[in-house]
């Protein structure tokens, strides 16, 4: 691949400058580098708009979902507004791009039978910590699994979190999140004695071994199971928010809880309420129009 070096400097500049998380960075530096091999030996200073438009063409071609090909546009964008401010490209040929647009899909979310139903199960101490997290505080798996043992202040009912750009948040803590970690420590501290360990994370498994988001991401899908329903730990975060809306939360509220830099981002979720609302507005119509027999 052609351009490596104005693609680490890039890559060096997320990182330091914007704060990006690994993931993100592997996901530019794919990106990036699916595009410098189409253009082969083709150097940054004299790709131009014909090239870029060419590849996207080919995504089409190959099949790219919607999704797919926004995220590599907006890589793009990111790429050459960056090459343009640094001289390293006299123009920039992405300035115009266009992003594709892709059907809103509503996040799936639980209803409070269904999280009740689920906080009743035989869970033990780690799994209810993981759970009462996730639901109770609408944390992302990231976020979680990254939790230190000095993040938390149980005493002051809160927890700090380092979210997407490394955005530090405060979350308050329900008395039942509370209680999960404070019962859940004793084991924790067991552990770490049992296998001579020392870690400064919170979620520490049987094994001695920090939890991963693979391990969190597998026991809520098995938990799923048990209720013939699909989740991930997404769709308890999405639950939160929902049903905080929906018990009359303010909106810029749920914003700072889930660490959404954009509200936009959060009004999502109030579609999901309206939705539900209709939902059970017909659902009683239905009912009044065909009472049960006597």
């Amino acid at each position: 691949m052609n351009n490596t070096q104005e693609l680490s400097e890039y890559l060096e500049f997320l990182e330091i400058e914007k704060g990006l998380a690994e993931n993100t960075l592997e996901a530019y530096r794919r990106d990036l580098s699916s595009f410098f091999d189409f253009c082969k030996d083709i150097p940054v200073d004299k790709i131009q708009r014909t090239q870029i438009n060419s590849y996207i063409r080919t995504l089409h071609e190959k099949h790219f979902s919607a999704a797919s090909i926004m995220r590599k546009i907006a890589s793009l964008r990111g790429f050459f507004k960056w090459a343009c401010i640094n001289n390293v490209t006299k123009t920039d040929p992405a300035l115009t791009l266009e992003q594709p647009r892709i059907p809103q899909k509503l996040p799936k979310v639980m209803t409070v039978e269904e999280i009740n139903n689920l906080l009743n199960r035989n869970l033990n101490k780690l799994q209810r910590v993981i759970v009462e997290l996730l639901y109770g505080c609408g944390l992302r798996v990231s976020e979680l699994v990254n939790l230190k043992i000095n993040d938390y202040d149980l005493n002051g009912k809160y927890l700090e979190c380092t979210g997407k750009g490394s955005k530090d948040r405060i979350v308050p803590m329900g008395k039942k999140a509370i209680k999960a970690i404070k019962d859940f420590l004793p084991e924790r501290d067991y552990n770490m004695q049992k296998y001579n360990i020392q870690s400064k994370y919170l979620l520490i498994n049987k094994h001695g071994r920090h939890v991963t988001r693979q391990e969190v991401y597998t026991f809520i899908h098995n938990l799923g199971k048990s209720l013939h329903k699909s989740i991930s730990p997404h769709t308890l975060r999405h639950t939160f928010a929902t049903h905080l809306l929906e018990n009359g939360a303010d909106l810029r509220v749920v914003q700072e809880l889930l660490g959404h830099s954009n509200v936009s981002t959060t009004q999502l979720y109030t579609h999901i309420s309206k939705k539900r609302l209709k939902e059970v507005y017909f659902s009683i119509q239905k009912r009044a129009a065909f009472p049960d027999s006597a």
